[in-house]
């Protein structure tokens, strides 16, 4: 999917927040990450068939990789 970066990012600040005793940033984070996983999901779920493998192919060709 093209927007998964976004999910990574997220994961990877609330582990980095966890790790350096930043708790409420990591709640905060855990609940970013929940409403980013439901955007997404209800992105791709507007997306016509074939329309994911479209899109992220015409990023590739901009030079947008994801």
């Amino acid at each position: 999917m093209q927007h998964d970066w976004i999910t990574d990012v997220l994961t990877d600040l609330r582990a980095f927040a966890q790790a350096n005793g930043f708790d409420r940033l990591a709640l905060q984070l855990e609940d970013t990450l929940a409403v980013a996983t439901a955007e997404i999901a209800h992105a791709a779920s507007a997306l016509p068939p074939g329309s994911e493998r479209s899109a992220r192919s015409a990023g590739s060709r901009a030079g947008k990789g994801g």
